[in-house]
């Protein structure tokens, strides 16, 4: 199996932390030169010292808040080419539908949506002209087994398992592919930090409050824990690798069988 990335630029959006730092780390051990990406130059220092704490060395980060098009530009400047594009960049959070306003519903799309856009509308260009390149939009199983308690970022997930799809189909008979990947619930330091707090203000422990995802709201899970950011990662960066040729226009589940559909 080929996952030798020598050669290979990665730009690797919303990086500093979580499922986009673990995907950093995992390709920059498969030999690509990696950047890592944050909203400001604050959140890349610490992600770039994490970053040199892992691996022992110096990494590469750029910083722009890729939910306008002018942090895009920024972001096009420093980085004008790359092989492999991960959109990683998202928001989230629990919200009653009925308390959802207009402006909470662009922004979502303008962040979780239209980043994605731009930045595979600026990149895959290149990659078709030299034959070879990897987009990989990170969706979740939210965009498929949409939560009533997020119905506004469900959506934004849903979104991108279209344009994913949609853009594959630009690629046919290319060495370029575009797939989608699945999350399902993940434990992330946002997680840590909003259930700390949960746990806290309820007096209960942690874990009880961590079963409380799995005994309520995805009951369908069979991993029945949430998944670390290392296995998540993992399946990102085997598609991202030369091995994963033959997969093109896939959504790929790392949901802990969250979705009971087995296509």
């Amino acid at each position: 199996m080929d996952l030798d990335l020598q050669g290979r630029t990665a730009l690797v959006t919303g990086s500093t932390r979580g499922i986009g730092f673990a995907t950093v780390l995992g390709l920059a051990r498969m030999g690509a030169r990696v950047v890592l990406h944050g909203r400001t130059e604050e959140s890349v220092a610490k992600g770039l010292q994490r970053f040199q704490d892992a691996l022992g060395t110096a990494g590469e980060g750029v910083a722009g808040d890729l939910g306008n098009a002018k942090g895009c530009s920024s972001v096009f400047a420093a980085v004008p080419e790359a092989d492999i594009l991960v959109n990683n960049m998202g928001i989230y959070e629990m919200r009653p539908f009925d308390e959802i306003d207009d402006a909470t519903w662009l922004d979502y799309f303008q962040v979780n949506v239209m980043s994605g856009i731009r930045l595979a509308r600026h990149y895959l260009p290149a990659m078709r002209r030299k034959d070879w390149g990897r987009v990989v939009f990170i969706s979740s199983e939210s965009g498929v087994f949409i939560p009533p308690e997020m119905i506004h970022y469900g959506f934004t997930k849903a979104a991108q398992l279209a344009i994913g799809r949609g853009l594959a189909e630009t690629t046919a008979g290319t060495g370029v592919t575009v797939n989608s990947v699945l999350p399902g619930p993940t434990w992330v330091e946002t997680q840590e930090e909003r259930l700390g707090k949960r746990a806290k203000d309820e007096n209960r422990t942690i874990e009880d409050v961590q079963g409380d995802t799995f005994r309520l709201r995805r009951t369908s899970s069979l991993l029945r824990r949430y998944a670390t950011v290392d296995e998540v990662a993992n399946l990102i960066c085997y598609v991202c690798s030369k091995a994963s040729s033959a997969t093109n226009g896939a959504s790929l589940r790392v949901d802990g069988g969250v979705v009971r559909t087995y296509i």
